[in-house]
């Protein structure tokens, strides 16, 4: 499994998508803002995502 870099994209969540911001041992922080419907789904701006559970789309 590679694991995600600072400034990549990821898909997470059954389609929530999110920017990387900080790389930590077991998981990701990610921002969600760069969604288009990001508002609309009324979540918090940044989540953390543990390493099994997203996958990179860009990097």
């Amino acid at each position: 499994m590679k694991k995600a870099e600072i400034g990549d994209l990821i898909t997470f969540r059954n389609g929530l998508k999110g920017l990387v911001e900080k790389v930590n041992e077991n998981s990701v922080i990610v921002d969600l803002t760069v969604m288009e419907n990001f508002r609309d789904l009324e979540l918090e701006e940044k989540t953390v995502v543990n390493h099994k559970n997203y996958k990179i789309i860009k990097k």
